[in-house]
């Protein structure tokens, strides 16, 4: 049997009632991709999960936190690349068939990430946050613009143009641990920007193959409740703007957290 190239690396944490929806739609992924799951609250309703579904589980032993969680269920992948699964999201079923396509193309790259449609409320729809998105990213469309730094860090220059979930991670390339950030929340805007000073290129594949996932409990909406996404947005902005441009476009930037209001 040939060896996979991709693994998806399904974080689980506590008692999520959308867990299993996540798994369902990665495991018929199997012929091209490894599964894996990995927590740091292990309890019956994870284990249960992982055995119905026939998924090697790997838990973590310490205090949850994003950072080493992240980190954890990378390491445990044995593959060249890995997906970090978000346990709230719905991967399409062609994410990986289409990933291998576009990596197999460019074995050189550093992260490879596609679009996405959000899920509010059980429907399946777009929204500012979205379309900003696609919109920014829109030039590493372009091989060359992929492959520059400038263009790399530039379509990062406006917000996270780029949905963490989405991403899947050049591991051998990478070497060390992918999240190196002192960040909570940008911790993934943080490490795109990172990973933009690299030589190698970013794989954009401007389809949408997975579903975010918007609710209350979300840890987004958490950190937007509780002012982490501001400040920390803040400080990555600092990273392209000079102070007084940040403060005259950032109350704009903030329709983005209109997303999470029900």
């Amino acid at each position: 049997m040939k060896k996979k190239k991709h693994t998806f690396a399904i974080c689980a944490y506590k008692e999520s009632q959308f867990l299993e929806q996540c798994v369902k739609s990665i495991v018929p992924q199997r012929k091209y991709s490894d599964i894996i799951m990995t927590t740091s609250t292990p309890n019956d309703w994870i284990d249960s999960l992982a055995k119905k579904y026939e998924i090697p589980l790997f838990v973590r032993n310490g205090k949850s936190q994003i950072q080493d969680d992240w980190n954890f269920a990378c390491d445990n992948a044995k593959t060249e690349w890995v997906t970090v699964a978000h346990q709230d999201d719905v991967y399409d079923l062609m994410y990986s068939r289409r990933l291998l396509d576009e990596i197999n193309k460019r074995p050189n790259a550093i992260m490879a990430f596609c679009d996405y449609h959000p899920i509010k409320h059980g429907h399946i729809g777009t929204d500012l946050n979205s379309r900003m998105k696609r919109f920014f990213h829109f030039p590493l469309r372009f091989e060359a613009m992929s492959t520059s730094k400038f263009w790399k860090k530039y379509s990062l220059a406006f917000g996270n143009s780029i949905s963490c979930p989405s991403v899947a991670y050049h591991k051998s390339l990478i070497q060390g641990e992918i999240f190196t950030s002192d960040l909570n929340f940008a911790l993934d805007w943080d490490t795109f920007v990172k990973f933009a000073q690299y030589d190698a290129p970013f794989i954009y594949i401007p389809e949408y193959l997975f579903y975010y996932r918007i609710h209350s409990g979300a840890t987004s909406a958490e950190y937007t409740k509780e002012n982490v996404r501001q400040s920390e947005e803040m400080y990555m902005f600092r990273k392209f703007w000079p102070e007084w441009l940040i403060k005259l476009g950032f109350r704009l930037y903030q329709k983005s957290y209109d997303t999470y209001k029900d």
